[in-house]
């Protein structure tokens, strides 16, 4: 008897230990804007355009980027990539044109604004685009692997190009699934 009342308190003693345990914490803002995701984006575009004057690919069109396994496929993940650069190019001082604003560029349900090769200078031209950052993903086991490159619309000359990898996380894993309906 005397046993069993000594293994009851040394269990109730470590099951106490489990109570305290740490809880995850709910994301806050202040966590949300130095998230390690949005600052490798902004790095990522800083490296790109490091040394190069803003007008010298101003005005600037970002196209979504894609997977590199098929360049007429994108996810959630490659349309916040751009969505990202975007912001970056303008905060940088170049002059970044919006084309979902614009009618006249087919911009495919789900997908984004796929620019493939033979449409880069129609499309730039119509936007007055003086270059377009293009570029790819692609999908390995612990990392997903970005390059993207800015792109001079009229001869498509590569200006600069960089790359970087995420970490495949659990936000960069749901970026990744398709959307329902591709």
């Amino acid at each position: 008897m005397r046993t069993l009342a000594v293994f009851a308190a040394t269990m109730a003693v470590a099951l106490a230990g489990c109570d305290t345990a740490p809880k995850p914490t709910e994301p806050t803002y202040e966590k949300a804007a130095s998230h390690p995701f949005l600052q490798a984006n902004r790095d990522a575009m800083g490296k790109l355009m490091a040394g190069l004057p803003p007008a010298q690919v101003s005005p600037l069109l970002v196209a979504t980027i894609v997977d590199v396994n098929d360049l007429r496929v994108s996810s959630p993940l490659g349309r916040t990539l751009s969505e990202q650069y975007s912001s970056a190019a303008a905060a940088a001082g170049v002059d970044v044109r919006e084309m979902k604003l614009r009618g006249d560029v087919f911009v495919r349900e789900q997908t984004g604004e796929l620019l493939l090769s033979r449409e880069i200078k129609d499309i730039a031209r119509v936007h007055q685009a003086t270059a377009v950052l293009v570029g790819t993903y692609s999908v390995a086991g612990q990392y997903v692997y970005v390059n993207v490159k800015l792109v001079r619309s009229e001869t498509g000359q590569i200006l600069r190009g960089y790359d970087y990898a995420l970490p495949m996380d659990r936000d960069v894993q749901r970026l990744l699934r398709k959307s329902t309906g591709d």
